[in-house]
Protein backbone atom coordinates (compact mmCIF):
# COMPACT_ATOMS: atom_id res chain seq x y z
CA UNK A 1 0.00 0.00 0.00
CA UNK A 2 1.11 3.64 -0.78
CA UNK A 3 2.51 5.16 2.37
CA UNK A 4 1.60 8.31 1.80
CA UNK A 5 -2.18 7.14 1.59
CA UNK A 6 -1.58 5.10 4.56
CA UNK A 7 -1.14 8.00 6.52
CA UNK A 8 -3.38 10.49 4.99
CA UNK A 9 -5.98 7.75 6.25
CA UNK A 10 -4.70 7.85 9.52
CA UNK A 11 -5.10 11.19 9.68
CA UNK A 12 -8.54 11.32 8.63
CA UNK A 13 -9.84 8.36 11.08
CA UNK A 14 -8.16 10.67 14.25
CA UNK A 15 -9.72 13.84 12.30
CA UNK A 16 -13.00 12.19 12.61
CA UNK A 17 -12.08 10.56 16.25
CA UNK A 18 -11.36 13.98 17.55
CA UNK A 19 -14.12 15.74 15.82
CA UNK A 20 -16.80 12.83 17.02
CA UNK A 21 -15.47 12.77 20.58
CA UNK A 22 -15.82 17.04 20.90
CA UNK A 23 -19.21 16.42 19.70
CA UNK A 24 -20.32 13.91 22.50
CA UNK A 25 -18.37 16.52 25.09
CA UNK A 26 -19.55 19.28 24.31
CA UNK A 27 -23.34 18.16 23.98
CA UNK A 28 -23.20 17.11 27.56
CA UNK A 29 -21.96 20.34 28.78
CA UNK A 30 -24.73 22.07 26.53
CA UNK A 31 -27.83 19.83 27.17
CA UNK A 32 -28.41 21.62 30.47
CA UNK A 33 -28.59 24.91 28.65
CA UNK A 34 -31.61 23.51 26.18
CA UNK A 35 -33.69 22.13 29.26
CA UNK A 36 -33.36 25.33 31.05
CA UNK A 37 -37.21 26.14 30.75
CA UNK A 38 -38.10 22.49 32.52
CA UNK A 39 -35.30 22.32 35.05
CA UNK A 40 -36.75 25.57 36.07
CA UNK A 41 -39.68 24.67 36.99
CA UNK A 42 -38.68 21.23 38.98
CA UNK A 43 -35.40 22.58 40.59
CA UNK A 44 -36.13 25.85 41.94
CA UNK A 45 -39.84 26.74 44.50
CA UNK A 46 -42.97 28.05 42.75
CA UNK A 47 -44.39 31.01 44.31
CA UNK A 48 -47.86 31.24 42.31
CA UNK A 49 -48.54 34.81 44.04
CA UNK A 50 -45.59 36.28 42.05
CA UNK A 51 -46.61 37.59 38.80
CA UNK A 52 -42.57 37.56 38.02
CA UNK A 53 -42.09 33.73 39.55
CA UNK A 54 -41.63 32.23 36.18
CA UNK A 55 -38.44 34.94 34.94
CA UNK A 56 -37.04 34.65 38.79
CA UNK A 57 -36.62 30.64 38.06
CA UNK A 58 -35.58 31.49 34.82
CA UNK A 59 -32.69 33.51 36.10
CA UNK A 60 -32.18 31.06 38.95
CA UNK A 61 -31.53 28.38 36.79
CA UNK A 62 -29.37 30.46 34.37
CA UNK A 63 -27.06 31.40 37.54
CA UNK A 64 -26.52 27.53 38.52
CA UNK A 65 -25.46 26.96 34.17
CA UNK A 66 -23.27 29.62 35.18
CA UNK A 67 -21.57 28.33 37.77
CA UNK A 68 -20.34 25.65 36.23
CA UNK A 69 -17.82 28.40 34.39
CA UNK A 70 -16.05 29.21 37.30
CA UNK A 71 -14.33 25.62 37.44
CA UNK A 72 -13.46 26.09 33.68
CA UNK A 73 -10.19 28.23 34.18
CA UNK A 74 -8.81 25.68 36.83
CA UNK A 75 -9.98 22.96 34.78
CA UNK A 76 -8.63 24.35 31.54
CA UNK A 77 -4.80 25.04 33.05
CA UNK A 78 -5.15 21.99 34.44
CA UNK A 79 -5.84 19.61 31.64
CA UNK A 80 -3.84 22.16 29.47
CA UNK A 81 -1.00 21.16 31.31
CA UNK A 82 -1.43 17.47 31.22
CA UNK A 83 -2.45 17.48 27.91
CA UNK A 84 0.77 19.40 27.05
CA UNK A 85 3.12 17.08 29.42
CA UNK A 86 1.48 13.75 29.00
CA UNK A 87 -0.36 13.80 25.29
CA UNK A 88 -3.24 15.05 23.82
CA UNK A 89 -4.93 11.58 24.38
CA UNK A 90 -4.18 11.24 27.68
CA UNK A 91 -5.87 14.73 28.30
CA UNK A 92 -8.89 13.95 26.38
CA UNK A 93 -9.10 10.45 27.81
CA UNK A 94 -9.66 12.03 31.34
CA UNK A 95 -12.44 14.85 30.00
CA UNK A 96 -14.21 12.46 28.97
CA UNK A 97 -13.96 10.64 32.21
CA UNK A 98 -14.69 13.31 34.44
CA UNK A 99 -17.65 14.23 32.63
CA UNK A 100 -19.46 11.12 32.51
CA UNK A 101 -19.68 11.40 36.45
CA UNK A 102 -20.97 14.71 35.92
CA UNK A 103 -24.08 13.70 33.63
CA UNK A 104 -24.50 10.96 35.86
CA UNK A 105 -24.99 13.54 38.81
CA UNK A 106 -27.54 15.59 36.72
CA UNK A 107 -29.35 12.56 35.54
CA UNK A 108 -30.03 11.03 39.07
CA UNK A 109 -30.79 14.32 40.01
CA UNK A 110 -33.65 14.51 42.64
CA UNK A 111 -35.96 17.17 42.11
CA UNK A 112 -36.90 20.03 44.68
CA UNK A 113 -40.55 18.35 45.76
CA UNK A 114 -38.40 15.03 46.64
CA UNK A 115 -35.82 16.91 48.77
CA UNK A 116 -36.33 20.15 48.90
CA UNK A 117 -33.57 22.69 48.80
CA UNK A 118 -30.76 19.58 48.27
CA UNK A 119 -31.67 19.57 44.68
CA UNK A 120 -30.35 22.65 43.37
CA UNK A 121 -27.29 22.39 45.48
CA UNK A 122 -26.89 18.70 43.81
CA UNK A 123 -27.22 20.09 40.37
CA UNK A 124 -24.43 22.99 41.56
CA UNK A 125 -21.99 19.88 42.45
CA UNK A 126 -22.70 18.31 38.96
CA UNK A 127 -22.32 21.70 36.83
CA UNK A 128 -19.12 22.29 39.12
CA UNK A 129 -17.57 19.02 37.75
CA UNK A 130 -18.71 19.65 33.99
CA UNK A 131 -16.96 22.92 34.15
CA UNK A 132 -13.80 21.41 35.40
CA UNK A 133 -14.14 18.73 32.24
CA UNK A 134 -15.26 20.83 30.05
CA UNK A 135 -12.51 23.36 30.62
CA UNK A 136 -9.74 21.22 28.92
CA UNK A 137 -11.66 19.71 25.99
CA UNK A 138 -11.03 22.89 23.67
CA UNK A 139 -7.23 23.36 24.38
CA UNK A 140 -6.57 20.02 24.06
CA UNK A 141 -9.07 18.73 21.48
CA UNK A 142 -7.98 21.69 18.97
CA UNK A 143 -4.57 20.88 19.37
CA UNK A 144 -4.88 17.86 17.93
CA UNK A 145 -6.63 18.62 15.31
CA UNK A 146 -4.35 21.75 14.15
CA UNK A 147 -1.22 19.28 14.48
CA UNK A 148 -2.43 16.30 12.63
CA UNK A 149 -3.39 18.48 10.00
CA UNK A 150 -1.10 18.30 6.70
CA UNK A 151 1.18 21.54 5.39
CA UNK A 152 -1.60 24.28 4.02
CA UNK A 153 -4.59 22.35 5.60
CA UNK A 154 -4.78 24.02 9.10
CA UNK A 155 -7.60 25.97 8.40
CA UNK A 156 -9.88 23.12 6.99
CA UNK A 157 -8.81 20.58 9.43
CA UNK A 158 -9.25 23.33 12.85
CA UNK A 159 -12.92 24.06 11.24
CA UNK A 160 -14.32 20.99 12.92
CA UNK A 161 -12.96 21.94 15.95
CA UNK A 162 -16.11 24.41 16.03
CA UNK A 163 -17.78 22.05 13.71
CA UNK A 164 -17.97 19.35 16.32
CA UNK A 165 -19.78 22.35 18.82
CA UNK A 166 -22.45 23.08 16.39
CA UNK A 167 -23.19 19.66 15.90
CA UNK A 168 -23.37 18.99 19.45
CA UNK A 169 -25.76 21.83 19.35
CA UNK A 170 -27.84 19.68 16.70
CA UNK A 171 -28.01 16.47 18.23
CA UNK A 172 -28.83 18.49 21.32
CA UNK A 173 -31.32 20.36 19.81
CA UNK A 174 -32.94 17.61 17.76
CA UNK A 175 -33.04 15.91 21.08
CA UNK A 176 -35.24 18.32 22.42
CA UNK A 177 -37.41 18.62 19.76
CA UNK A 178 -38.10 14.38 19.88
CA UNK A 179 -38.70 14.76 23.85
CA UNK A 180 -41.33 18.02 23.23
CA UNK A 181 -43.09 15.88 20.33
CA UNK A 182 -43.13 12.10 21.96
CA UNK A 183 -43.81 13.20 25.44
CA UNK A 184 -46.95 15.00 26.99
CA UNK A 185 -45.95 17.93 29.33
CA UNK A 186 -47.18 15.94 32.87
CA UNK A 187 -44.48 13.34 31.50
CA UNK A 188 -42.20 15.73 31.41
CA UNK A 189 -42.70 17.03 34.28
CA UNK A 190 -42.41 13.61 36.11
CA UNK A 191 -38.88 11.68 34.33
CA UNK A 192 -38.56 12.91 30.74
CA UNK A 193 -36.56 15.36 31.07
CA UNK A 194 -34.59 12.97 32.13
CA UNK A 195 -33.90 11.45 28.62
CA UNK A 196 -31.38 13.95 27.07
CA UNK A 197 -29.01 13.45 29.87
CA UNK A 198 -29.53 10.01 30.08
CA UNK A 199 -28.28 9.96 26.38
CA UNK A 200 -25.25 11.71 26.76
CA UNK A 201 -24.19 9.43 29.47
CA UNK A 202 -25.11 6.23 27.59
CA UNK A 203 -22.76 7.63 24.88
CA UNK A 204 -19.91 7.91 26.76
CA UNK A 205 -18.28 4.25 26.53
CA UNK A 206 -18.49 5.50 22.60
CA UNK A 207 -16.44 8.35 23.24
CA UNK A 208 -14.02 6.83 25.71
CA UNK A 209 -13.04 4.13 22.81
CA UNK A 210 -12.57 7.07 19.94
CA UNK A 211 -10.55 8.53 22.17
CA UNK A 212 -8.35 5.59 23.74
CA UNK A 213 -7.75 5.08 19.75
CA UNK A 214 -6.59 8.86 18.82
CA UNK A 215 -2.90 8.97 17.50
CA UNK A 216 -0.50 11.89 19.11
CA UNK A 217 0.31 13.70 16.69
CA UNK A 218 4.17 13.76 15.27
CA UNK A 219 4.69 17.62 16.68
CA UNK A 220 3.71 16.51 20.44
CA UNK A 221 5.85 13.45 19.81
CA UNK A 222 8.79 15.61 18.60
CA UNK A 223 8.48 17.68 21.71
CA UNK A 224 8.54 15.12 24.17
CA UNK A 225 11.33 14.13 22.68
CA UNK A 226 13.48 17.14 22.74
CA UNK A 227 12.40 17.60 26.17
CA UNK A 228 13.76 14.01 27.28
CA UNK A 229 16.81 14.69 25.35
CA UNK A 230 17.34 18.49 27.16
CA UNK A 231 17.40 20.28 23.76
CA UNK A 232 13.89 21.69 25.00
CA UNK A 233 11.88 22.35 28.35
CA UNK A 234 8.46 22.31 29.76
CA UNK A 235 7.16 25.68 30.42
CA UNK A 236 5.11 26.41 33.58
CA UNK A 237 1.79 28.32 33.16
CA UNK A 238 2.92 32.03 34.81
CA UNK A 239 5.73 31.62 32.33
CA UNK A 240 3.89 31.02 29.65
CA UNK A 241 1.37 34.04 30.51
CA UNK A 242 4.49 36.43 30.74
CA UNK A 243 6.36 34.91 27.56
CA UNK A 244 2.86 35.22 26.24
CA UNK A 245 0.91 37.55 27.28
CA UNK A 246 -0.25 39.69 23.37
CA UNK A 247 -0.91 36.05 22.24
CA UNK A 248 -3.33 35.39 25.36
CA UNK A 249 -5.21 38.95 25.46
CA UNK A 250 -5.67 38.54 21.69
CA UNK A 251 -6.87 34.92 22.47
CA UNK A 252 -9.53 36.36 25.12
CA UNK A 253 -10.71 38.72 23.09
CA UNK A 254 -11.52 36.30 20.06
CA UNK A 255 -12.97 34.00 22.34
CA UNK A 256 -15.52 36.89 23.58
CA UNK A 257 -17.29 36.63 20.50
CA UNK A 258 -17.26 33.12 20.08
CA UNK A 259 -18.58 32.77 23.01
CA UNK A 260 -21.65 34.85 23.31
CA UNK A 261 -22.71 33.76 19.94
CA UNK A 262 -22.97 30.02 21.27
CA UNK A 263 -24.41 30.80 24.57
CA UNK A 264 -26.95 33.60 23.31
CA UNK A 265 -27.22 33.13 19.85
CA UNK A 266 -27.58 29.23 20.42
CA UNK A 267 -28.13 28.15 23.43
CA UNK A 268 -30.32 30.68 25.01
CA UNK A 269 -32.36 30.73 21.46
CA UNK A 270 -34.81 28.48 22.88
CA UNK A 271 -35.28 30.33 26.33
CA UNK A 272 -35.68 33.35 24.61
CA UNK A 273 -38.13 32.37 21.97
CA UNK A 274 -40.43 30.61 24.88
CA UNK A 275 -40.37 33.11 27.47
CA UNK A 276 -39.76 36.45 26.04
CA UNK A 277 -41.09 36.28 22.25
CA UNK A 278 -44.13 33.87 23.61
CA UNK A 279 -43.16 31.62 20.73
CA UNK A 280 -43.63 27.78 20.64
CA UNK A 281 -40.80 25.28 22.19
CA UNK A 282 -41.16 22.98 19.51
CA UNK A 283 -40.94 25.68 16.61
CA UNK A 284 -37.63 27.41 18.85
CA UNK A 285 -35.42 23.92 18.92
CA UNK A 286 -36.41 23.59 14.96
CA UNK A 287 -35.05 26.85 14.67
CA UNK A 288 -31.87 26.08 16.28
CA UNK A 289 -31.55 22.66 14.86
CA UNK A 290 -31.54 24.26 11.26
CA UNK A 291 -28.91 27.58 12.51
CA UNK A 292 -26.74 24.79 13.83
CA UNK A 293 -27.01 22.01 10.62
CA UNK A 294 -26.25 24.90 8.52
CA UNK A 295 -22.97 26.04 9.92
CA UNK A 296 -21.73 22.60 10.34
CA UNK A 297 -22.27 22.25 6.54
CA UNK A 298 -20.45 25.30 5.93
CA UNK A 299 -17.89 26.14 8.37
CA UNK A 300 -15.86 23.35 6.93
CA UNK A 301 -15.75 25.72 3.69
CA UNK A 302 -14.81 28.73 4.65
CA UNK A 303 -11.69 27.01 7.08
CA UNK A 304 -10.47 25.62 3.91
CA UNK A 305 -10.79 28.66 2.21
CA UNK A 306 -8.63 30.69 5.05
CA UNK A 307 -6.11 28.54 3.95
CA UNK A 308 -5.90 30.03 0.49
CA UNK A 309 -6.73 33.61 1.21
CA UNK A 310 -5.28 33.85 5.00
CA UNK A 311 -7.72 33.53 8.55
CA UNK A 312 -6.97 37.51 9.58
CA UNK A 313 -9.10 39.25 6.25
CA UNK A 314 -12.04 36.44 7.03
CA UNK A 315 -12.30 37.24 10.45
CA UNK A 316 -11.96 41.06 10.23
CA UNK A 317 -14.68 40.76 7.53
CA UNK A 318 -17.00 38.16 9.32
CA UNK A 319 -17.21 40.39 12.38
CA UNK A 320 -18.09 43.27 10.74
CA UNK A 321 -21.25 41.78 9.07
CA UNK A 322 -21.77 40.43 12.18
CA UNK A 323 -22.23 43.76 13.64
CA UNK A 324 -23.97 45.04 10.72
CA UNK A 325 -27.07 42.60 10.53
CA UNK A 326 -27.60 41.98 14.56
CA UNK A 327 -29.30 45.04 15.34
CA UNK A 328 -32.05 45.29 12.36
CA UNK A 329 -32.36 41.86 12.64
CA UNK A 330 -33.45 41.87 16.30
CA UNK A 331 -35.62 44.80 15.83
CA UNK A 332 -37.22 43.34 13.41
CA UNK A 333 -37.97 40.07 14.74
CA UNK A 334 -38.88 41.69 17.91
CA UNK A 335 -41.51 43.81 16.13
CA UNK A 336 -44.42 41.28 15.69
CA UNK A 337 -42.60 37.98 16.62
CA UNK A 338 -43.27 34.91 14.63
CA UNK A 339 -41.50 31.68 13.77
CA UNK A 340 -40.67 32.70 10.55
CA UNK A 341 -39.32 36.26 11.34
CA UNK A 342 -37.35 33.88 14.65
CA UNK A 343 -35.80 31.35 11.41
CA UNK A 344 -34.91 33.93 8.78
CA UNK A 345 -32.61 35.90 11.62
CA UNK A 346 -30.89 32.95 12.94
CA UNK A 347 -30.13 31.61 9.52
CA UNK A 348 -28.68 34.98 8.62
CA UNK A 349 -26.61 35.41 11.75
CA UNK A 350 -25.61 31.71 11.54
CA UNK A 351 -23.76 32.73 7.79
CA UNK A 352 -21.49 35.28 9.58
CA UNK A 353 -20.79 32.84 12.57
CA UNK A 354 -19.85 30.54 10.37
CA UNK A 355 -17.17 32.34 8.97
CA UNK A 356 -15.65 33.20 11.91
CA UNK A 357 -15.75 29.64 13.66
CA UNK A 358 -14.30 28.21 10.57
CA UNK A 359 -11.34 29.87 11.63
CA UNK A 360 -11.41 30.51 14.82
CA UNK A 361 -9.88 27.39 16.32
CA UNK A 362 -6.74 27.59 13.65
CA UNK A 363 -5.96 31.12 14.74
CA UNK A 364 -6.03 30.72 18.40
CA UNK A 365 -4.10 27.24 17.94
CA UNK A 366 -1.63 29.94 15.89
CA UNK A 367 -1.13 31.96 18.83
CA UNK A 368 0.94 29.42 20.40
CA UNK A 369 4.23 26.87 20.42
CA UNK A 370 3.66 23.24 20.96
CA UNK A 371 5.07 22.76 24.42
CA UNK A 372 1.80 25.80 25.89
CA UNK A 373 -0.43 25.14 22.97
CA UNK A 374 -3.10 22.67 25.13
CA UNK A 375 -2.31 25.00 28.26
CA UNK A 376 -2.17 28.38 26.24
CA UNK A 377 -5.65 28.15 24.76
CA UNK A 378 -6.88 26.67 27.70
CA UNK A 379 -5.91 29.37 29.69
CA UNK A 380 -7.27 32.37 27.15
CA UNK A 381 -10.63 30.21 26.33
CA UNK A 382 -11.84 29.30 29.94
CA UNK A 383 -10.75 33.05 31.39
CA UNK A 384 -12.83 34.58 28.71
CA UNK A 385 -15.72 31.89 28.70
CA UNK A 386 -16.03 32.53 32.33
CA UNK A 387 -16.56 36.29 32.61
CA UNK A 388 -18.64 36.55 29.12
CA UNK A 389 -20.31 33.65 28.44
CA UNK A 390 -20.89 31.55 31.63
CA UNK A 391 -23.30 34.10 33.14
CA UNK A 392 -24.02 35.10 29.37
CA UNK A 393 -27.73 33.95 29.99
CA UNK A 394 -28.83 35.33 33.35
CA UNK A 395 -27.00 38.73 32.59
CA UNK A 396 -29.72 38.92 29.53
CA UNK A 397 -32.24 37.58 31.06
CA UNK A 398 -32.11 39.94 34.23
CA UNK A 399 -31.71 43.10 31.25
CA UNK A 400 -34.78 41.53 29.84
CA UNK A 401 -36.43 41.88 33.27
CA UNK A 402 -35.33 45.12 34.27
CA UNK A 403 -35.28 47.06 30.60
CA UNK A 404 -38.51 44.83 29.67
CA UNK A 405 -36.32 45.47 26.01
CA UNK A 406 -36.67 42.33 24.35
CA UNK A 407 -33.44 43.60 22.28
CA UNK A 408 -30.85 42.58 25.31
CA UNK A 409 -29.78 39.67 23.83
CA UNK A 410 -28.67 42.08 20.58
CA UNK A 411 -27.04 44.01 22.80
CA UNK A 412 -24.72 41.99 24.44
CA UNK A 413 -23.78 39.91 21.61
CA UNK A 414 -22.88 43.21 20.00
CA UNK A 415 -20.64 43.84 22.64
CA UNK A 416 -18.72 40.51 22.31
CA UNK A 417 -18.40 40.49 18.83
CA UNK A 418 -16.55 44.36 19.37
CA UNK A 419 -14.14 43.02 21.30
CA UNK A 420 -12.98 40.06 19.08
CA UNK A 421 -13.08 42.75 16.41
CA UNK A 422 -10.78 44.56 18.02
CA UNK A 423 -8.70 41.35 18.64
CA UNK A 424 -8.98 40.62 15.49
CA UNK A 425 -6.86 43.42 14.10
CA UNK A 426 -4.11 42.17 16.14
CA UNK A 427 -3.67 38.76 14.70
CA UNK A 428 -0.67 37.82 13.08
CA UNK A 429 -1.91 35.66 9.78
CA UNK A 430 0.12 32.10 9.14
CA UNK A 431 -1.80 30.72 6.81
CA UNK A 432 0.97 30.69 5.01
CA UNK A 433 3.57 29.18 6.76
CA UNK A 434 4.34 25.29 5.86
CA UNK A 435 4.73 24.24 9.31
CA UNK A 436 3.47 25.55 12.86
CA UNK A 437 6.03 25.31 15.61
Amino acid sequence: MDPALTKQTVSTRNIVAAVIGNALEWYDFLVFAFMTPIVAKLFFPSNPDNPDDNINRILMTTAVFGVGFFMRPVGGVLLGLYGDRKGRKAAMVMVTGLMAVAIALITLAPTYAAVGILAPLFIVLARLLQGFAAGGEFGTSTALLIELAPPGKRGFYGSWQMAGQMLALLIGAATGTLITEIFTEEELMAWAWRVPFAVGLLIVPVALYIRRHVEEPEVFKEMQAAQASGKARQIGIMEMLRTHARETLVGMGLVVTATVSIYITFTYLVTYATVTLKLPMRDAFMVQMAGAALMVVIMPFFGALSDRVGRRMLTIGSLIGYLVVLYPLYAWLTDGPTVQKLLITQLVVCVFVAVFFGVFSTVMAELFPPQVRSAGMSMAYNVAVMIFGGFAQFIVTWLIRSTGSPMAPAFYVMFGVTLGLLAAFFIKDRAMERNLR
